[in-house]
């Protein structure tokens, strides 16, 4: 846009004054507060939290499991004592 002035004085001088405005842009850049980065943190923990859970639990039922194997085994040994003590007296 162009703005053209013209001043006369007394004494008969023409003055031309032209003002050119140049268009400037401006940028306004709009950034998230970082609400997503949180969300994305606390599902990561809770997810880490979730599987060191799960693979807790899984080592407690191998214990589990190993101490019922430990004593049937005993069980098992204990029979046969009696079952070969049994047979001493039957003799």
């Amino acid at each position: 846009m162009a703005e053209e002035r013209i001043v006369e004085t007394a004494d008969g001088t023409t003055t031309t004054t032209r003002t050119v405005d140049t268009p400037t842009t401006t940028v306004i850049e709009r950034r998230g507060g970082g609400g997503g980065i949180a969300i994305a943190i606390v599902l990561l923990l809770a997810v880490l939290m979730g599987g060191y859970y799960l693979f807790g639990r899984q080592g407690a039922e191998n214990r589990k499991d190993a101490a019922i194997t430990s004593a049937a085994k005993s069980v098992g040994d204990t029979a046969d004592k009696v079952g070969g003590a049994v047979e001493g007296a039957a003799k």
